[in-house]
C-alpha cells in the first residue's frame, strides 16, 4: 500500500493551485472589492452571489451556506473526493509528482476510487479515438464527414469508435492495470452470459466530460443497420462519476466563452454542439440522455452569474410538435434564470447540424441572432390552436392564455406580456387583459355579480325573453343607433344604401335583431311608408324587447336639418361603415402580428396589401362622415 502524501508535496500543491483558477473552472467570478472575487455558490441554490474567493489568502467562503476552506477543500466538496484524491487531482493539474512517505515515488492510487474511474475513462477515450482510424470504423468516419465534420473536428470533440467483438476494450484496460470490478463500477464493462463484455459495440462515440474536462461517460450513436440494438443513441449508465442530470456535453469547451459572453446556447444533440462550435457559436452545450432540467440550469447559473440582466440562455428546438412541447416544458423551468431566456427555431424544422449542412456557418450564427423570448414563443405556439379570426376563438384563447401569462413571476414581465397577449390575440381592451392577468396571478379572480336589470326593461309590462334594451348613451353604439333611426324615419333617403349593410355592421344584439326585422319587412327601399312600414317591421320582430326598441327609435329626434336629409344619411351610414372597416383593419393587424415577414413572406405581403387598401377606404369614409356623431 502507498504511504501518506509527503506534507511538503501537499504544501506545494496548495501553492501552485491558484484558488481563483480552480474555482473559476466551476463558477464565474467577478470582482467584489478588497481583492476578493464573488460568484454564485456551487453548494446551494441562490439568486444573488454570496460565494467569496480571496486569491491572496487561497481561501473561499460562502456567506449563504457557510461552506469554506482552501483549494483542496473546494475540490473535495465540489467533486465529492477524498482528501488524497483531491490532492492527486490538483497535482495532476499542476504537473506535480507526489511522493508517498513509506511508499516510494510512484503514485499508487486506491482501487475503485473516483480517481481510478476517471483514469479508466480517460484510457477508454484514448482507445476509442485510436479505433476511429481503423478500417472497421469507415462507416463512423463517413457519418461524420456527411455531416460536415472533418478529422480535426473529430479530434476536437474526442470522437471515437467502439470496435466489434465482445471484450476488446475490457481486455485493453485490464492490460493497462485496471481491475475488472473497477471497469464494471465505471460502466465501461458489464457482465455477459459468458463473462465480462464491453458496454458499447460498433458505434460512433463521443466522450462526455464534466466541467473540469474529465471524461465521465460516453454517448454512442447507431451507424450499422444490422446493429441488434435499435436505439439510435445509447449513453453510459449513471455511476459514481456520471450523473446525467448534472453533465452537459461541450461544457468543458464552452465554459469560458459562456462566462465571457454571458450566453449559453442549449441544443439537443452531440452533432448539434459540434456544428454550433464550428460555425462560430462556442457557447453551445447539450444534455446527455435526458431532458434539460433544473440541475443543468444550476450548473449554467454559476457560469452566467445570472443576477446580471444581460445574461442570455438560448434554447434551440426542432420546429415540430415535439420541439414545441420541449419549449413549453422549458418555460416551466426557465424562471429559475434571472437571465433573459430565448428560443431559436431553424426554418423547415432543421436542427443546427442540418442547418449548417444546408446553408452554411452564417445561417447557424443567424439562427442564434434571430432568437425570440421563450415566453413569447410559448404563448404564440399555443395561440396557433385557436381561430383568432373569430370572436369566439379570441375569447377562448384569452381564457386559456391569461392563466398561462399569470404564471410569470416577474411582475414587470407579466404586465408586459399581458399587453402583448391582447395585441397578439387582437383584443382591443388591453387594460382589461392586464387587469385579468393580475387578478389571476394574485389569486383574486373577480367574483361573478348578479346582472343588473335595466329599469326600462321592467317598464315593458311583458315577460322579456329577447335581447336587453341597449343603453342609449353608450358612445360606442351611437352610430348604430343613428343609422337605425334613419332607416325607420327616412327610408326614402336610406333606401338601398342602408339595405346593403351586413349584420356585422351592428354589435348590440337588440340592434342586430331590429336590423334583421327591417330587412325581413322588405328593407328601407320596400316602398311602404308611415305606420304601414313600421307595422310591417313590428310584425317581423320576434321579441317584445326588440319591438320596444323599434317604437323608441321611431319617435327619437334626428339631428338633421330640413333639406339636408340626403347628405346627413350618407354621412351617418359612412360613419357606421368606418367603424366596421376599423374592425377589419384591426383584424388584419392582428393576423400580421402573428406572422413572420421572413417565414410567411407571401401571406405577409398579401395581408399588408389588404391593410393598405382598407386604411385608404377607412380614410375616405372618415372624410365623408366628418362632422357627424
Amino acid at each position: 500500500m502507498a504511504g501518506r502524501i509527503r506534507e511538503s508535496d501537499i504544501a506545494l500543491v496548495r501553492e501552485r493551485s491558484r484558488i481563483d483558477e480552480v474555482v473559476g473552472d466551476q463558477v464565474s467570478l467577478k470582482r467584489a472589492g478588497g481583492g476578493a472575487l464573488k460568484g454564485l455558490c456551487p453548494f446551494h441554490d441562490e439568486k444573488s452571489p454570496s460565494f467569496n474567493v480571496r486569491p491572496s489568502h487561497g481561501t473561499f467562503h460562502c456567506f449563504g451556506c457557510g461552506e469554506g476552506g482552501d483549494v483542496i477543500a473546494f475540490v473535495m466538496k465540489v467533486e465529492h473526493l477524498s482528501f488524497v484524491e483531491a490532492v492527486e487531482r490538483l497535482a495532476d493539474r499542476a504537473g506535480i509528482q507526489l511522493t508517498y512517505e513509506g511508499g516510494g515515488a510512484t503514485i499508487q492510487r486506491d482501487r475503485g476510487t473516483r480517481s481510478r474511474l476517471i483514469e479508466a475513462h480517460k484510457a477508454a477515450a484514448e482507445y476509442y479515438a485510436e479505433q476511429l482510424a481503423t478500417p472497421e470504423a469507415q462507416a463512423a468516419r463517413e457519418f461524420l464527414a456527411e455531416r460536415g465534420f472533418d478529422e480535426a473536428a473529430a479530434r476536437q470533440f474526442g470522437c471515437g469508435f467502439a470496435p466489434g467483438g465482445w471484450d476488446k476494450l475490457t481486455k485493453h484496460l485490464l492490460g493497462r492495470g485496471f481491475e475488472l470490478q473497477e471497469l464494471i463500477k465505471s460502466q465501461l464493462t458489464k457482465e455477459g452470459r459468458q463473462g465480462p463484455i464491453d458496454r458499447f459495440h460498433r458505434r460512433l462515440l463521443w466522450p462526455i466530460k464534466e466541467i473540469s474536462g474529465d471524461v465521465v461517460g460516453f454517448g454512442a450513436r447507431r451507424i450499422f443497420d444490422d446493429d441488434p440494438i435499435q436505439a439510435k443513441y445509447l449513453n453510459t449508465s449513471e455511476s459514481m462519476i456520471y450523473k446525467k442530470s448534472q453533465v452537459l456535453f461541450g461544457l468543458d469547451q464552452a465554459k469560458r466563452e459562456i462566462a465571457k459572453r454571458k450566453q449559453a446556447v442549449i441544443v439537443e444533440g452531440y452533432t448539434d454542439v459540434m456544428a454550433m462550435h464550428l460555425a462560430g457559436v462556442p457557447t453551445a452545450v447539450a444534455s446527455c440522455g435526458t431532458a434539460f432540467g433544473t440541475d443543468h440550469m444550476n450548473v449554467l447559473r454559476r457560469l452566467l452569474i445570472d443576477d446580471d440582466v444581460n445574461g442570455e440562455v438560448i434554447f434551440t428546438f426542432d420546429g415540430d410538435e415535439a420541439g414545441q412541447k420541449a419549449a413549453l416544458k422549458a418555460f416551466d423551468g426557465e424562471q429559475h434564470f434571472s437571465a433573459q431566456t430565448y428560443i431559436a427555431v431553424a426554418p423547415d424544422g432543421m436542427d443546427p447540424c442540418e442547418l449548417r449542412q444546408a446553408k452554411g456557418d452564417v445561417a447557424v450564427r443567424d439562427l442564434v441572432a434571430r432568437r425570440i423570448p421563450l415566453i413569447e414563443f410559448a404563448i404564440k405556439a399555443q395561440l396557433k390552436t385557436y381561430d383568432l379570426d373569430s370572436v369566439d376563438g379570441r375569447v377562448e384563447a384569452l381564457k386559456k392564455m391569461v392563466p398561462f401569462v399569470a404564471q410569470i413571476k416577474d411582475r414587470a414581465k407579466r404586465d408586459g406580456y399581458a399587453t402583448r397577449l391582447a395585441w397578439w390575440v387582437g383584443w382591443d381592451d388591453e387594460a382589461m387583459v392586464v387587469r385579468r392577468v393580475r387578478q389571476v396571478s394574485s389569486g383574486k379572480a373577480p367574483v361573478a355579480t348578479a346582472q343588473r336589470v335595466d329599469p326600462n326593461q321592467m317598464a315593458l309590462g311583458v315577460e322579456v325573453d329577447g335581447p336587453p334594451r341597449p343603453n342609449p348613451r353608450d358612445p360606442r353604439l351611437v352610430p348604430e343607433r343613428e343609422v337605425l333611426k334613419i332607416a325607420l324615419r327616412l327610408p326614402e333617403y336610406a333606401g338601398p344604401l342602408y339595405d346593403s349593410l351586413p349584420d356585422e355592421s351592428f354589435t348590440d344584439p337588440a340592434y342586430v335583431a331590429l336590423h334583421r326585422a327591417i330587412r325581413a319587412a322588405g328593407g328601407a327601399s320596400c316602398g311602404l311608408e308611415g305606420s304601414a312600414y313600421l307595422d310591417a317591421i313590428s310584425q317581423a320582430c320576434s321579441h317584445a324587447s326588440v319591438r320596444s326598441v323599434l317604437t323608441e327609435l321611431a319617435v327619437e329626434p334626428l339631428a338633421v336639418k330640413q333639406n339636408d336629409e340626403f347628405r346627413y344619411v350618407s354621412m351617418v351610414i359612412a360613419r357606421l361603415q368606418e367603424v366596421q372597416v376599423g374592425k377589419q383593419v384591426e383584424d388584419v393587424k392582428s393576423r400580421l402580428r402573428r406572422l413572420s415577414p421572413i417565414k410567411d413572406a407571401d401571406e405577409y405581403r398579401a395581408l399588408w396589401g389588404d391593410l393598405v387598401a382598407l386604411e385608404e377606404y377607412r380614410k375616405a369614409l372618415l372624410q365623408q362622415s366628418a362632422g357627424v356623431l
